[in-house]
């Protein structure tokens, strides 16, 4: 203004006014005078004006019209040049605004006029623009008159002025408008009022608006009548109007001023009432239409719809919906559905093209989309107008895929319809395009066949359309392909972003308010308390509103959209594409997760899983969901059903991995395209950016990762992550180098999405956690009943994700340790590795923490129950790192890790065993001090069954050292252990009488220490019936080592339950299993052990386990009987265990029997216990050492030794509380109960069998040895009360023991050889039992002396064994020792064993009965006469005699014993004791010298001599000894005796010499001797009666008369045999006569001559003349002896007497 309006300016206008009137003038001078003249009149006015006036510019307004006239005189000529002048002229008035109303009025006139006329059509239209634009003078009636003339102008032939016109128009329209924004302006305080006041008065008055806003109603009411086709009321005038321009200037108004319409009522009434019917109506011919329908279908022909109009008439829409939805609620319901319906597949294509632009510019406005959901949706009756704009989306994405064909409009939707389900294959080369013979690869979407190119059509967020911009276009223009497609994929894309980022933006801001209002709620001041309950409560309010709005447009919209998106997804051959598809399909994922609408969350994350995966992939999770979730919801719009396309095969993708399906039994490979890959990396994003919204479908994500890892090839590594895996494992999987450089990373992104798990809250992770447990379940269900690889991937991940949130590892380590070890338990040996190596991971990570100590090894300890080796063999590995890494601060953990190695069964495998074994061995040596004593009797327990597993001996025998080791520690730390289980002992007591249940632990009463000991001999007690004989022994050596080491710290009381319950009760083990165990024999002790044949059999290798138990138990009763013989039981104790030994020795096993009696010797050397009195202030001297003092002197006033050391009971017995002392009687009686034990063993062992088989046992002479070398020890102990019945029990089991004959495998190792004459050890101790006892008799008292006669029974019937062996049984001894060594004949061994023993008792008996000869009992029982009768037998034998020094010593024993015993005889001849000897001793005598045995031929001559000597010395004793007391003998004795002596004298009882009888010739010396006591005793003055020496005389005369017979048949025989010598024997024969002959006269001549009977000289003589007639005889020796003989006849040559007699008789 300030620029018309200044001093220049003002002079310029004048100026130029003047100049142009001058113009004017000049021009019309010719032609229009008056024209002329009123330019003149003008020039004056305008000087006269600026003269008079300083505003010079309102005064010439006020004088316009004048001013103005003479230009508009020159526009009325017409004539081009005048009018162009004044036009001008007219306009540069108009520009400084010196214009009024009424000029105004007149120039429009005038300018109708021209218009009228077709003048300066341009000129006028700037005239008019220049009018209307510099002021606001023009209203009314001129200014509707100014608008029709532009209109009109409009429709002239002409182009150019048709356009400018146009143009024109719209920019006077938006004048029009723009007075009425400005006068609002200007009133804008005032306004209000009279609009709210009028509120209800009729709306069609506009009297109440302004000028300006009057102008402006009246315009938009006439332009809304034009597009109508009716008369305008306003713009009188118009001739003729389009309606493509009336919807443009709507159009214009509408979008440009939408504030008149919204604030003044008259304007929307004209909006409700007017244009929206209008626009409907015009929509009737689209919505009417369908393309290919025929004419006939219809009655009516239908108006077809028009390009123009339509494209202009859902501009006019898009404006309404977009400015003044809040006022047009239903109408613009009504056009969203129009919209709706225009997509329809039966619509032109142009028309479905604008309405997808229509629509991409509501997408782009998520709040206006918000409206919609809130006004339609969301209220009960209504259209769902937002969802339906979705799925036709959808739908008409959808049909632009199903090209439908021509035809029947049903056919064509039927048809798409069955074609979604299945897939139909497409060629092959539909993605390509053809350029130039080269292949290029255009980004589309391809599906079925169809090939639609993807366009670049907008930016992204703004709905930049193309056809609603052809405003001059006038036919329907043809659409490129793939342009609609294009559009409508934008506007779902647009569409989701839109809300996603509203509703989280929302979301987002309502969570931070939550948060400051709770923070600021948590500190409120008192006053400020109320508002902000007030304001949390509105909050919340709102929220729900909020909240109630997403849910709706979110549960509105996702099906369409995911079926359209699927469908998309599939289709598409562009990666950037497939990445905003992606992209829309996890955001709206997310987006549903955060509003916890679990379904359609579901069902988006299927689809992007679906995607990840081959086409027509089996895998059952997505197909189930997806299922669900649609089955049930069908959205179908207008026929054009929704559904969820499934992939199809052909979706022509690079392939870039093959690889096998994950499945039960795979057909086949699979693969993987790039899209795949795509499709997972957003899987992973959705997964590592939402995990905390997943929720459930976790379940959906990590089945289908899983899926792609196994194709992929990649396998779990340490810690979980997955690594690709080596080419081996999967030999169809062909992976291209795109993928390869992929794979790392994907497998990095895997990893770290299982990190991220660590900032979910604890709900998602178990949502997390649970889904990787189904999945693993499936996998496990997959893995059954083969052995392929299984699928890892979840197992691998719950480590990963418990490693990673081990700060709140209580949480979720219930349901992932459940979960892993029931994967442990899988008989895949792949998956229960992984399960094992991920349950065990996690222990050994968490073990250090130590508040979790409990609930973490508790899963290690659940392993136990899997019996899968490989299994325990990792539980073990972790066992032993927690050791070694935590020994020393497991505390209550220890009961768990010492439960998992004790669980390790005995049929689990060397390996498993090995590793326990090492944890135990671990545990023993370094840990055993940090671990509560609680669990020290768990230790035991463990290591002992590790004792009796018998998969590796070396462990066994290990284990049974450690036992030895903890006892040692409980033994060195004794103390401290006692203290702390005592301490425990009282809490458990005390919870357990609190909750009244009986406190239960093994052997109850006794103190828990002494039951820890107890606990350990139990174990041990269980390894020594092990059925390994060298677990059995070095658990019996441990055993025993440990109770003699230790047992000193027991109390006292719990000897008792060692005794009963330990040591008893192994022994019945023992024993039982010793009795049954198998006799066959072992071959070889596994490997190459050979085994040593005396332990070749089970049997044997128990007895050898016997022998140690028996001697262990033993060895504790004879050291620890100061201990036990105050238990009130001893005695019983004591008969138990003698009935052990018993049965031991009773065992047919010798080494067993053996054993028993050293045990039995063993314990019958205890001292009995010292008296009161002498009781020692040290234990006794056993071999067990005294407990050595522990430790340092405390405080405590004594060592410490354990409260109940020995010293201290010793103490005890003899200070405060006298012991029981246990009197001589209860001790006697022990001592006879041995006694009855050891009689029944003899009697037993020495039985001898009924029946003899090769298999016969015969007990050895060992155990006979050690049996009968018991007794001596044993007697001193009972012969107080050993009487007679005892002797003879003694005598039965020395006699049977003796007769027991050796085992032929024993003999070469006992028997002594031929020449030596010793006694076994056997003999010496029978010998030696005997001579203890008459020892014993001989100091005892008068009335043991009766047992003499006894033992020299038992005596004699030994010296019998010297010829008669005894009898075992039925047995010839020979067979026993003949069984092996048949080459010597061992009858001679075997007995001669018994020869020196006889000897010896020979020996025995000579020397007591020297001792004894005159004792009354010996004189009594005969015992001389039995000595002579047994005497007999060897005697009588002689050279029989298996010995020779049998008879030798027989001749000397019967010599002295006679010596001793015939003066005691005598003594007692008249009471008649004797009478029966003599007899005996007579048949004694002519036994021995007369003894039918035959020397062997072998004897020397001087052997002979000194045997003769032998019968010499006989005789002597005769002659001594008996024949000088011939009266104190009876006579039948003597008779006896002289017969005797004189078969002596002359040997010659047989009629005939035989051989036989040839030597005894050679005994001259005894017949001699025999001839001279004979003669001695014959012809002795002595005789008493004349019968004796008639017996001598008949012997004498018998002996000549038979020495006659033998010299006369000599003679005759040599005297027939003529020069042949004569048979030896009768030579001998001859010579032995010869020499009685002259023998018997030597005799005769000794004797006293009063003695000889003279009838014996004359038969003497009488031989004379035979003798001399051998004189002839040839033999030399017959000579030699003749001449002997004839020699002493010299003394019968004396001169005759005076009477002679012949000496015949």
């Amino acid at each position: 203004m300030s620029g018309t309006s200044s001093p220049e300016a003002v002079k310029k206008l004048l100026e130029n006014m003047q100049s142009d009137l001058r113009a004017l003038s000049l021009e019309c001078k010719k032609k229009f005078p008056p024209v002329k003249e009123a330019a003149e009149s003008g020039i004056i006015k305008v000087k006269t004006i600026a003269a008079r006036n300083t505003e010079i510019l309102a005064a010439l307004k006020e004088n316009s019209s004048e001013v103005v006239q003479p230009f508009l005189m020159g526009c009325g000529t017409k004539e081009p040049k005048i009018t162009q002048l004044c036009l001008a002229a007219i306009q540069r008035l108009m520009s400084h605004e010196v214009v009024s109303e009424t000029a105004a009025g007149n120039i429009i006139n005038m300018l109708w006029q021209l218009m009228e006329n077709s003048l300066e059509e341009l000129k006028l239209l700037q005239t008019v623009l220049v009018l209307l634009t510099t002021n606001t003078v023009v209203h009314d009636e001129a200014l509707s008159k100014a608008i029709v003339l532009c209109f009109r102008l409009h429709f002239t032939k002409d182009n150019i002025t048709n356009n400018t016109a146009a143009a024109t128009v719209r920019q006077v329209v938006t004048v029009v408008f723009e007075r009425m924004v400005a006068e609002d302006e200007r009133h804008r305080d005032i306004i209000e009022q009279p609009i709210l006041v009028q509120g209800n008065s009729n709306r069609r008055s506009v009297s109440t608006l302004k000028p300006c806003a009057k102008d402006a109603y009246m315009l938009f009411q006439d332009l809304c009548q034009l597009v109508n086709a009716d008369a305008p009321y306003w713009l009188v005038g118009m001739t003729e109007m389009t309606r493509t321009f009336g919807l443009e200037l709507l159009e214009s108004v509408l979008n440009d001023f939408p504030q008149v319409f919204l604030q003044h009522q008259e304007f929307s009434f004209l909006l409700k009432e007017r244009v929206c019917p209008l626009v409907i109506k015009l929509f009737s011919p689209n919505i009417k239409f369908r393309q290919g329908s025929s004419a006939s279908s219809s009655p009516a022909p239908v108006e077809k719809p028009y390009f123009p109009i339509c494209m202009r008439l859902l501009r006019v829409v898009s404006v309404l919906i977009k400015q003044f939805y809040s006022l047009l609620v239903t109408e613009c319901e009504i056009f969203l559905s129009l919209l709706v319906k225009f997509l329809d597949a039966d619509k032109p294509q142009w028309l479905r093209a604008v309405a997808v632009e229509s629509i991409h510019r509501f997408c782009v406005q998520p709040q206006l989309l918000r409206s919609f959901c809130q006004s339609y949706d969301m209220k009960q009756h209504s259209t769902k107008v937002f969802r339906d704009i979705v799925n036709a989306l959808g739908s008409f994405i959808q049909s632009l895929f199903l090209v439908p064909p021509t035809g029947n409009p049903a056919t064509s939707n039927q048809a798409g319809n069955n074609n979604l389900g299945g897939s139909v294959s497409a060629p092959a080369n539909s993605g390509m395009v053809g350029i130039g013979g080269g292949v290029t690869l255009l980004p589309a979407f391809e599906y079925r066949g169809t090939w639609i190119p993807i366009l670049t059509i907008t930016v992204q967020g703004s709905a930049k359309a193309t056809y609603l911009e052809m405003l001059d276009k006038v036919e329907p223009p043809t659409i490129p392909e793939g342009y609609a497609m294009s559009v409508a994929f934008h506007c779902l894309l647009d569409l989701v972003r839109g809300i996603t980022s509203m509703i989280e933006g929302e979301l987002g801001e309502v969570e931070t308010e939550c948060q400051t209002t709770t923070e600021e709620a948590s500190s409120p001041t008192q006053s400020s308390e109320q508002q902000d309950l007030q304001s949390t409560s509105d909050q919340m309010d709102k929220e729900i509103v909020s909240r109630a709005v997403w849910e709706e447009m979110v549960n509105a919209c996702w099906c369409g959209l995911l079926a359209a998106l699927s469908l998309l997804l599939d289709a598409s051959t562009d990666e950037a594409a497939t990445e905003n598809i992606l992209k829309a399909e996890l955001t709206m994922a997310a987006l549903c997760g955060r509003l916890g609408l679990i379904t359609s969350r579901d069902a988006f994350i299927t689809a992007i899983c679906k995607g990840s995966l081959p086409p027509h992939y089996a895998l059952t999770v997505l197909n189930t969901t997806t299922a669900a979730t649609l089955s049930n919801k069908s959205y179908s719009v207008q026929g054009q059903s929704v559904m969820m396309i499934s992939p199809s095969s052909e979706s022509h993708q690079q392939v870039v991995a093959v690889g096998q399906p994950l499945a039960v039994q795979p057909q086949g490979t699979v693969m993987l395209t790039s899209k795949n890959i795509q499709c997972m990396r957003t899987l992973l994003n959705l997964a590592h950016c939402h995990g905390a919204v997943l929720g459930t479908s976790w379940q959906l994500v990590l089945a289908t990762l899983q899926h792609l890892v196994w194709i992929l090839g990649l396998k779990p590594s340490s810690g979980g992550a997955l690594k690709p895996g080596r080419a081996v494992e999967g030999p169809s999987t062909v992976l291209t180098t795109a993928v390869m450089t992929d794979l790392p990373v994907i497998s990095n992104i895997l990893s770290r999405l299982f990190e991220s798990s660590q900032y979910l809250d604890d709900v998602s992770l178990h949502h997390l956690i649970n889904a990787l447990c189904s999945l693993s379940l499936e996998a496990m269900d997959m893995a059954y009943g083969n052995n392929k690889e299984p699928s890892l991937f979840a197992v691998a991940k719950l480590l990963e994700t418990g490693l990673v949130n081990m700060h709140r590892i209580e949480i979720l380590w219930r349901p992932l340790t459940g979960h892993l070890l029931e994967v442990c338990q899988h008989p895949n040996s792949r998956m229960r590795e992984w399960g094992a190596e991920a349950l065990t991971s996690l222990i050994k990570f968490l073990a250090p923490f130590q508040r979790l100590q409990l609930l973490l090894l508790n899963p290690l300890k659940e392993m136990s129950n899997i019996n899968h080796p490989d299994i325990r063999l990792k539980q073990l590995e972790c066992v032993l790192q927690i050791l070694q890494s935590q020994g020393d601060s497991l505390g209550p953990g220890w009961p768990l890790v010492l439960g998992v190695m004790g669980a390790i069964r005995n049929d689990q495998g060397e390996s498993l065993i090995r590793t326990a074994f090492q944890c135990l061995q671990l545990v023993v040596t370094d840990f055993l001090p940090t671990m509560p004593c609680t669990c020290l009797q768990i230790v035991v327990d463990v290591a002992g069954s590790f004792g009796l597993h018998n998969q590796e001996l070396n462990i066994s025998l290990t284990s049974i050292g450690l036992l030895w080791n903890i006892s040692d520690y409980f033994f060195q730390r004794g103390e401290t252990i006692e203290k702390e289980l005592n301490k425990e002992e009282a809490a458990q007591q005390k919870q357990a009488e609190e909750k009244g249940v009986v406190l239960n632990r093994p052997f109850h009463p006794a103190p828990p220490f002494d039951c820890l000991w107890l606990c350990l001999y139990a174990k041990l007690g269980e390894l020594c019936v092990d059925p390994r004989p060298a677990v059995r022994k070095s658990a019996g050596q441990t055993l025993f080592s440990t109770i003699g080491a230790h047992g000193t710290l027991l109390q006292h009381s719990t000897w008792h339950t060692v005794i009963w319950k330990v040591l008893f009760h192994l022994l019945d083990r023992v024993r039982e299993s010793s009795t049954t165990a198998d006799k066959e024999k072992i071959e070889s002790g596994g490997g190459n052990i050979l085994i040593h044949h005396s332990r070749d059999t089970a049997e044997k290798q128990w007895a050898e386990t016997w022998v140690l138990t028996l001697a262990g138990v033993a060895r504790i009763f004879n050291t620890r009987r100061y201990l036990l013989q105050p238990l009130g039981d001893f005695s019983r104790a004591w008969d138990v265990l003698l009935d052990h030994i018993q049965s031991a020795a009773l065992s047919k096993n010798n080494e067993v029997s053996l054993a028993a009696l050293k045990s039995f010797q063993e314990i019958l050397q205890i001292v009995s216990p010292v008296r009161d009195s002498d009781k020692p202030e040290t234990p006794p001297v056993v071999n067990v050492p005294v407990p050595v003092l522990i430790g340092p002197i405390s405080g405590m006033s004594r060592p410490f030794v354990r409260t109940d050391s020995i010293g201290e009971r010793l103490g005890r017995y003899s200070s405060s509380e006298p012991p029981i002392v246990t009197d001589e009687l209860e001790d006697l009686n022990l001592w006879w109960a041995a006694w009855n034990t050891w009689y029944r063993i003899g009697s037993e062992s020495t039985k001898p069998p009924v029946t003899f088989d090769k298999l016969t046992f015969i007990p050895s002479q060992p155990f006979l040895t050690a049996l009968i070398q018991i007794f001596p020890a044993l007697y001193q102990h009972i012969k107080t009360g050993f009487n007679m019945d005892d002797l003879q029990k003694l005598g039965v089991i020395l006699h049977s023991a003796i007769s027991v004959p050796i085992s032929s495998d024993a003999s070469p190792f006992i028997l002594p050889s031929y020449t030596e004459a010793v006694l076994t050890s056997l003999q010496e101790a029978v010998l030696t039992a005997l001579d203890v006892l008459q020892k014993a008799i001989c100091v005892g008292p008068e009335n043991m002396q009766i047992m003499y006669p006894a033992i020299f029974d038992q005596l004699l019937a030994f010296v019998e064994f010297s010829c008669k062996p005894p009898q075992y049984g039925q047995l010839e001894t020979k067979h026993i020792a003949n069984a092996k060594y048949n080459q010597i004949q061992l009858f001679a061994p075997v007995t001669l064993n018994y020869v020196p023993f006889a000897e010896r008792s020979l020996e025995v008996v000579v020397d007591l009965y020297q001792k004894t000869a005159c004792h009354k009992a010996v004189v009594n029982e005969k015992v001389l006469q039995y000595i002579i009768k047994t005497l007999r037998v060897p005697l009588s034998l002689k050279y029989s005699c298996p010995s020779e020094s049998t008879w030798k010593l027989a001749v000397s024993s019967l010599l002295k014993v006679l010596s001793i015993g015939l003066p005691v005889a005598r003594q007692h001849a008249s009471s008649g004791k004797f009478d029966s000897m003599w007899p005996e001793l007579a048949n004694t005598f002519e036994d021995f010298l007369f003894t039918k045995s035959i020397p062997p031929d072998n004897l020397s001559i001087q052997e002979f001599q000194r045997n003769e000597n032998i019968d010499v010395e006989v005789v002597q004793l005769i002659s001594n000894e008996i024949l000088p007391y011939a009266n104190f003998i009876p006579k039948e004795f003597v008779g006896q005796i002289m017969t005797m002596l004189n078969k002596g004298s002359i040997h010659s009882q047989s009629s005939s010499f035989t051989e036989a009888e040839i030597d005894i010739r050679l005994r001259e010396e005894f017949s001699k001797m025999c001839f001279e006591t004979l003669l001695q005793f014959s012809f002795s003055n002595k005789v008493t009666t004349p019968q004796e020496g008639y017996i001598s005389r008949m012997a004498l005369s018998v002996l000549l008369k038979r020495s006659q017979d033998v010299l006369h048949r000599y003679i005759e025989d040599e005297r027939l045999s003529g020069k042949c010598p004569l048979p030896r024997q009768q030579v001998t024969e001859i010579i032995f006569v010869l020499k009685a002959v002259s023998t018997l006269i030597d005799s005769l001549k000794k004797t006293q001559p009063e003695n000889v009977d003279g009838n014996t000289w004359a038969q003497v003589i009488a031989l004379y003349p035979t003798l001399v007639e051998c004189i002839t005889c040839s033999s030399s020796e017959v000579c030699s002896a003749l001449k002997e003989a004839l020699v002493p006849f010299k003394d019968f040559m004396q001169p005759p007497a005076s009477r002679v007699q012949n000496g015949e008789s």
